[in-house]
């Protein structure tokens, strides 16, 4: 079976399948029906037809048949087909790439997916008939400023350029008009919103727990049992190895392999094709500046008081020359609290006050006291990172790249459709148009994708979409009829087996250095769960672990504090899990891919917000956040109910098929 890989496809001319034959000559009552028109009863069927079209008109005659075509209706407006389909092929995209592109959606799928999509736009609705019945109005004032204020339309000055704005636009296939009414709708929709969220809080009762539950930590008592170190094993016998080799065959075959020829229809194959003006590039770079280029950062040591005069107080003492280590004394001997910020941006410090403050400040000065909702800071500013900004010139080939796949991305749906009718009409892979913008490969791969040469196939695609080209390679029977399906990220792929050769057990002979180098790392593997075994079952049965390791020969170390979420240098990230499943005191046992661990748990430390304000505060914006955004869903439900919705159920099912 070959095994080369390459772009194997090319065009060929088109087929001509005949033209089409005589109507009449297919169906002779077509002949039978003109016969029909020229009667008596036909005649008097036309005039009947006719009486009500003089006597009302076209218009209030027609308007009875099909002139609602309204999808839905929220109050007084209508969800029409075109917006649903619109809403509801986005998300079918979104749920085909959580599946990896590996499973089509159901028709029970299809119907779920699409009652989300019409449900968000029917909440949608509701939300703006709430906004106009409650006379919401948004001044062309403050549409003007909330433009103005939109990074992706401001220039190299970094205010609003008109040109920046309008290429924008063009971008994204947007009118002037058409924007601007977006963002209304949207202002209105938000304020309704914010004033929904106004005075939400979170209360110490909650802050509290959720506070010790993620920021607890745990010690712990470690012996670390690697392969490595288990004592080397007697030489096996060869009877021996081929025992070992006949109880595990697969772990001793070449695996099956088949020939596939499959076609890639991607943004990326697309974008190939587009060039992209040089007056383009430089309305992108305008419209993205911040993203070539870094933040301002800042490194701070902080001091939270309570009341201002002991804030007051440590500052003159900060000022007058001691340095932190006396600071962080001082700060408790005060009853405040003192943290270190590293490398922070301005929206990474804790609480506005202060990083507006901090970003003010010169460096090595101390500043304060400053009022926030954390209490009265004093901090000093260690160390300023300056922001950099890349040059058109340098970054240039990136957005050359980023424009192409974004027109691309657009053009792909209509593409798809041309190739997968080119499918259903028959046509050869080889016999596809290459104008589709597509890539053809063949060659021959394993289920993990390697070649037999055991090197990565060279399929012209990465992550989600190749594995799901694996994955339907092996699920296709040899010789099927390709058809388009469809991938992760807005791509579409097709293939055909074309031969397939089954997995085969490799002789003894062939392996036998691989079965012997097998046979010893089972043999060590088993000699440190033996020692794992025993320190584990000293240490569950109230003895000292440490006493058990030197029994075994082996070392007991103290892990530093480990936490939920953040790495702990130097501690297994196997460990923590099951760390934090134990109680004080006991012990757990786990294997890694380098060996086993017995672990005791012997310390918890349970946090005080009020010794760290700035932690605190941290929770306290994000459970705030977190909560307000449950508010608003609750308050979009109830108008949604409130609006009492009617839905074409007909047409639903119609447009979801």
């Amino acid at each position: 079976m070959p095994a080369a890989w390459g772009t194997a496809l090319a065009k060929r001319p088109a087929r001509n399948y005949g033209a089409p034959r005589s109507t009449e000559t297919q169906d002779p009552m077509l002949a039978q029906f003109r016969i029909f028109l020229n009667t008596r009863l036909a005649r008097l069927f036309f005039v009947v037809l006719i009486i009500p079209f003089v006597l009302w008109g076209v218009a209030d005659v027609a308007k009875n048949f099909g002139n609602d075509t309204a999808l839905a209706k929220v109050g007084s407006r209508k969800i029409e087909p075109p917006e649903f389909q619109d809403a509801f092929r986005q998300q079918l995209s979104q749920v085909s790439r959580m599946l990896g592109g590996k499973t089509e959606p159901t028709p029970a799928m299809r119907r779920g997916i699409a009652g989300q999509a019409l449900e968000r736009l029917i909440v949608q609705a509701a939300i703006a008939e709430t906004v106009a019945g409650m006379g919401i109005a948004v001044p062309d004032e403050a549409l003007r400023q909330s433009v103005f204020e939109i990074p992706a339309f401001r220039g190299r000055t970094g205010a609003f350029d008109r040109a920046t704005f309008e290429g924008v636009l063009r971008q994204n296939n947007l009118t002037e008009g058409r924007f601007l009414e977006l963002m209304r709708s949207d202002l209105g929709q938000r304020q309704l919103m914010e004033a929904v969220q106004v005075g939400v809080s979170v209360p110490d009762a909650m802050l509290k727990p959720v506070f010790a539950f993620q920021r607890e930590q745990r010690v712990a008592e470690l012996v670390e049992l690697p392969f490595s170190a288990a004592p080397e094993p007697a030489a096996p016998e060869t009877d021996t190895l081929r025992r070992a080799y006949d109880n595990d065959p697969q772990r001793y075959s070449a695996p099956a392999f088949r020939r596939i020829k499959a076609v890639i229809l991607s943004p990326d194959t697309v974008s190939r094709d587009i060039q992209v003006p040089d007056a383009d590039l430089q309305t992108y770079y305008d419209a993205h500046k911040a993203e070539f280029g870094g933040p301002e950062k800042r490194s701070l040591q902080v001091v939270v008081a309570q009341d201002e005069a002991a804030a007051q107080t440590l500052a003159t003492q900060w000022i007058t020359g001691a340095d932190w280590a006396a600071m962080q004394q001082a700060a408790a001997a005060a009853g405040a609290s003192a943290a270190q910020l590293d490398d922070a941006a301005q929206a990474d410090i804790p609480g506005a006050e202060l990083g507006d403050a901090a970003f003010k400040a010169a460096a090595e000065t101390v500043t304060g006291p400053v009022k926030s909702p954390f209490g009265w800071q004093v901090f000093r500013v260690t160390k300023v990172t300056p922001g950099s900004e890349q040059t058109l010139d340098a970054v240039r080939d990136t957005i050359r790249q980023r424009v192409a796949r974004e027109r691309a991305v657009d053009d792909v749906y209509g593409r798809a459709n041309k190739l997968e009718d080119a499918l259903s009409a028959g046509t050869a892979l080889d016999d596809l148009p290459p104008e589709l913008g597509i890539a053809g490969i063949a060659g021959t791969l394993d289920a993990k994708g390697n070649t037999p040469d055991g090197d990565p196939a060279p399929i012209p695609a990465g992550g989600a979409l190749r594995s799901a080209m694996i994955t339907a390679a092996f699920a296709a029977a040899k010789n099927e009829p390709p058809h388009l399906i469809e991938g992760p990220d807005q791509s579409y792929f097709a293939l055909v087996v074309e031969d397939e050769t089954p997995p085969q057990v490799k002789p003894f002979e062939a392996v036998e250095a691989k079965v012997r180098e097998d046979w010893t790392a089972d043999q060590r593997r088993r000699a440190q769960e033996t020692v794992a075994s025993k320190l584990l079952a000293a240490a569950k049965a109230g003895g000292s672990l440490d006493d058990a390791a030197i029994i075994a020969g082996v070392r007991t170390d103290r892990t530093p504090p480990i936490g939920r979420s953040s790495p702990t240098p130097g501690v297994p990230p196997a460990l923590v899990e099951p760390l934090f499943g134990l109680t004080l005191n006991d012990a757990t046992m786990l294997e890694t891919p380098e060996g086993f661990l017995v672990a005791k748990l012997v310390g918890i430390e349970a946090p005080d917000p009020a010794a760290d304000p700035l932690g605190a505060g941290q929770m306290r914006t994000a459970l705030t956040k977190a909560i307000s955004q449950d508010v608003e869903m609750t308050y979009a439900a109830a108008l949604r109910d409130r609006a009492k919705p009617t839905i074409n159920r007909t047409l639903l099912e119609s447009l979801t098929q």
